[in-house]
């Protein structure tokens, strides 16, 4: 389930417990929609480095928005090339390699995968 203030997603995990995320882009390819998502932090003005989440929109029964983890590669790499090119003047990107996809799996119908960028 996703709740949204403003620019602020909140996201339950598979422990129940909820953390915020703030909307930075969607992206629709092929007929597809996808968010970005960035991790909201307390020492968020100190943070150079910061996360995205790259999520799949999909339509639930009830005819409401749900957030899934995009499970092709291929796929995946296509929405961030995209992200990328929208906003390659202001960042660089690094991808995180041992990042596991464990660490935010099984949200309510939204789970994630995720890459970094930082600011130049």
């Amino acid at each position: 389930m996703a709740e949204e203030r403003d620019n602020i997603v909140v996201l339950i995990d598979e422990d129940g417990e909820e953390e915020e995320f703030e909307f930075v882009d969607s992206i629709e390819i092929n007929g597809s929609e996808y968010v970005i998502l960035s991790p909201v932090s307390e020492d968020e003005l100190f943070d150079i480095e910061e996360e995205i989440v790259i999520l799949k929109v999909e339509i639930n029964e009830d005819g409401e928005e749900t957030y899934v983890t995009i499970e092709d590669e291929n796929e995946l790499d296509t929405v961030f090339e995209e992200f990328k090119m929208r906003i390659e003047d202001g960042f660089t990107f690094d991808i995180d390699e041992d990042y596991d996809d464990e660490d935010y799996d099984d949200y309510e119908d939204e789970d994630e995968d995720e890459d970094d960028y930082e600011e130049e």
